[in-house]
């Protein structure tokens, strides 16, 4: 809970158990309400409670009162040993070692922006909570062998697979996998027409690049690309379609991206082949005051239990854990300055906690501090999420996976990178002016009418071109 202590454990005992724990803690997550003190009922799920929080013969058959080694000796009288079905050994793993237990009670004072010595017991995890030989774990519960036999029986009755590989996302798009090719078949065609006319290349490109996509399953993930494009369009949103997607002359069809791969000679190959490992990848830019509208619409569209933006780890920098840590240990603010000031000139210590403090900050580097929001990826999957994470509300109002983009792609995600630039917004702005101050539409898709102005070319010939996203920097400007 918020104060910091353990209500109770699951421990799911099939997929379906984990899917139950994971939309549990979504579910509070996403309201903003701290746990209850008390579980719902679980079908495929182990309850175990670390005290008695009600009277044992209330526990459902599912319900287990956790029995930690300190405690054993309270049994010898209690009556609850008339209840020894309902026992099992308690030994949670919270850290490795005795060095780690120390960096636990760190970060639990860093978490509850408490001085180390503040910390109270019931705030950080027990001395004893660490990795040990199954050997020393039951010794102490030798002489109750009932707890131990309960303990073996709820372990061994729990077993979870979960489902990796590209069938994690959603599959279909129109209902059915045939359903899917005919529409991205028809679009493509149309889309080919308006773009090429008869031209023969482009068709013949069209259609086996359409073969490839069908193959490799890929019908929907262009499909809901172009929904989300067609959404961005029908509420007057502008959009750039980057990336090795751009390879793709279906995308070029399906107004997904501007940019045309026959003229380029862009290989399609880039994009999607047999020995690409990694997912298909679409950069989708919008004006950064349109992007939550488009993430709002996908929610909708898909479903709040299907729908997620990936979460990306923001980890402990030395600077950062110097900060933190010398909060704990009381340090003032001049004081952690100058500490901060004095690591990065390698000056030798000369205040006494200083050494403490740069060991603990060594300890802390790059491991997670808190779950942040990717630059844009977001997911859609075919089973409710709940089956592969759970998930966190953040301050923006979107939930966010327990899982970065790494672990995603490692399961078979394929994410849709619905991303934001100002560049955009400026151009929005710059057509609206237009509009007003000179009575004329401009239309930014028009590509050929840019690439043929000769003062656009005579811009980039002399590289003036800052201001304008993806070919301002130095590098593309030499």
């Amino acid at each position: 809970n918020d104060a910091g202590e353990c209500l109770y454990i699951g421990i799911a005992r099939n997929r379906e158990g984990f899917s139950e724990l994971n939309a549990f803690l979504t579910n509070f997550s996403m309201k903003r309400k701290a746990l209850p003190l008390l579980p719902p009922v679980f079908s495929n799920c182990w309850i175990i409670f670390p005290r008695l929080v009600k009277p044992i013969e209330q526990f459902r058959e599912n319900e287990f009162l956790g029995i930690r080694r300190e405690h054993i000796a309270r049994l010898f009288r209690h009556p609850i040993r008339a209840y020894s079905h309902k026992l099992v050994a308690l030994s949670p793993v919270t850290f490795r070692d005795d060095k780690d237990y120390q960096v636990h009670l760190h970060l639990r004072a860093i978490d509850k922006n408490k001085l180390l010595t503040h910390l109270l017991p019931k705030e950080a995890g027990s001395k004893d909570d660490k990795m040990q030989a199954a050997a020393l774990v039951e010794e102490p519960y030798l002489v109750y062998p009932d707890i131990i036999n309960n303990t073996y029986k709820l372990l061994d009755s729990s077993s979870i697979n979960l489902t990796k590989g590209l069938t994690v996302n959603r599959l279909h798009f129109t209902g059915s996998m045939e359903g899917d090719y005919a529409l991205l078949e028809k679009l493509a065609q149309s889309g080919c027409q308006r773009r090429y006319g008869e031209l023969t290349a482009a068709r013949d490109r069209m259609r086996q690049e359409m073969k490839v996509i069908r193959t490799h399953r890929f019908c929907a993930y262009f499909l809901i690309t172009w929904d989300i494009v067609r959404y961005a369009r029908s509420a007057g949103y502008h959009h750039v379609g980057r990336g090795s997607g751009a390879n793709s002359i279906v995308a070029y069809c399906l107004g997904i991206s501007d940019v045309d791969p026959l003229e380029l000679n862009l290989y399609f190959e880039r994009f999607i082949n047999p020995h690409r490992t990694s997912p298909p990848d679409f950069d989708i830019d919008f004006s950064w005051d349109e992007r939550d509208d488009i993430t709002d619409y996908i929610f909708k569209r898909y479903g709040q239990q299907y729908v997620a933006l990936l979460a990306t780890y923001n980890t402990f920098q030395r600077k950062a854990a110097i900060r933190e840590l010398g909060k704990v240990y009381g340090l003032p603010k001049g004081e952690i300055d100058k500490l901060v000031i004095k690591q990065e000139q390698g000056a030798p210590h000369q205040h006494e906690l200083e050494p403490t403090i740069m060991y603990y900050a060594e300890r802390l580097l790059d491991k997670p501090n808190h779950l942040s929001i990717h630059a844009g990826g977001v997911l859609i999957s075919e089973e409710p999420l709940s089956y592969h994470t759970a998930c966190m509300l953040m301050p923006k109002g979107f939930p966010v996976t327990h899982f970065d983009m790494h672990h995603a792609e490692s399961l078979g995600f394929h994410k849709f990178d619905v991303l934001s630039q100002r560049g955009l917004g400026h151009i929005k702005d710059a057509v609206s002016l237009i509009r007003q101050r000179h009575k004329q539409d401009v239309d930014i898709h028009d590509i050929k009418l840019l690439k043929n102005d000769p003062q656009s070319i005579a811009l980039l010939r002399s590289a003036k071109c800052l201001g304008c996203f993806y070919i301002e920097s130095p590098a593309m400007r030499g």
